[in-house]
């Protein structure tokens, strides 16, 4: 599920809610590893857009040693794309989680993020009467303006259900880029930005089973299932970007924004029965069959 909703504009983390839960893994006793492994297994989707741009990536790294201009703009672009999310993240990282990981913020962000995509694809082939910029430049065309646009605007994918992919794509969009081209730099800026989640979690993790005498993800879920999670991610990471890259050169984004909305209801549905919970760390530790070593670890 990580590897084939993360690159998606559709939510990871509502499909992961959904899944953690239908699967029970979200009793108080093992949220936070659980938690923790949802964003551990994103190296997983790392890998993949490492195998399948590995070309850009090379470029990249002649470009540092002085011999790709090209490569070095890109790597300069999607530094400058970094560091918005990277500041803001760090700022409000325990702020977000504490007053929006609840179902009403999680679903309006489904719903608002589902029209804002219909909206945008309608305007970029010109039904609003509003001229766009034709979508038709490539990824080399971007300019250090434009990324740091693309960059505050995956800053707004902090809010829990808006997806990190929809606004760096879109973002992509708006400056200009080919579908193709928008997904593309969607991709590699997922490199620098799961990559920090990822190790920033796992050290999280780790820090805290120590300080606290608690397991971490590893001894509580296990070694063998945290890496393979990490190779299914992989895998089905890399089967979901080939199928997109070309889904939206045929057909753009409004599909997923319908798909949004279908998953706003059946997360709602979902919630309203009691099947699928969603609260920050906190609260469910503090929920009624929480152990007092749970409470204690959260």
């Amino acid at each position: 599920m990580e590897g084939i909703t993360e690159y998606l504009p559709i939510s990871s983390t509502g499909h992961l809610i959904i899944t953690s839960s239908l699967l029970g893994l979200d009793a108080p006793a093992t949220k936070q590893a659980v938690d923790d492994f949802n964003i551990v297994i994103q190296g997983g989707a790392i890998l993949a857009v490492l195998g399948l741009y590995r070309a850009r990536v090379a470029q990249m790294i002649r470009g540092l040693f002085g011999h790709d201009p090209a490569g070095l703009r890109l790597f300069v672009n999607l530094v400058v794309a970094f560091l918005p999310a990277a500041v803001v993240g760090f700022l409000l990282h325990d702020l977000i989680e504490r007053y929006l990981f609840f179902p009403v913020p999680v679903l309006l962000a489904l719903a608002v993020g589902g029209v804002y995509m219909m909206a945008l694809e309608q305007w970029r082939r010109g039904r609003f009467g509003i001229p766009s910029h034709g979508n038709r430049r490539g990824i080399d065309d971007v300019t250090i303006k434009q990324a740091f646009g693309i960059g505050c605007l995956q800053c707004i994918a902090m809010w829990p259900g808006t997806s990190r992919s929809m606004m760096t794509i879109t973002g992509g969009y708006l400056a200009g880029l080919a579908p193709a081209a928008a997904a593309e730099f969607s991709f590699l800026l997922g490199l620098p930005t799961l990559g920090a989640a990822s190790v920033y979690s796992l050290l999280k993790n780790l820090k805290h089973a120590r300080d606290t005498g608690t397991p971490n993800l590893f001894e509580n879920l296990g070694a063998p299932a945290t890496l393979l999670g990490i190779a299914f991610a992989a895998v089905s990471a890399a089967v979901a970007v080939k199928w997109l890259v070309g889904f939206l050169n045929r057909h753009g984004l409004a599909a997923f924004g319908w798909y949004r909305l279908a998953l706003c209801v059946v997360m709602g549905l979902l919630i309203w029965r009691g099947v699928v919970r969603i609260a920050p760390e906190e609260t469910a530790a503090k929920a009624p069959g929480a152990s007092a070593a749970s409470v204690d670890s959260h």
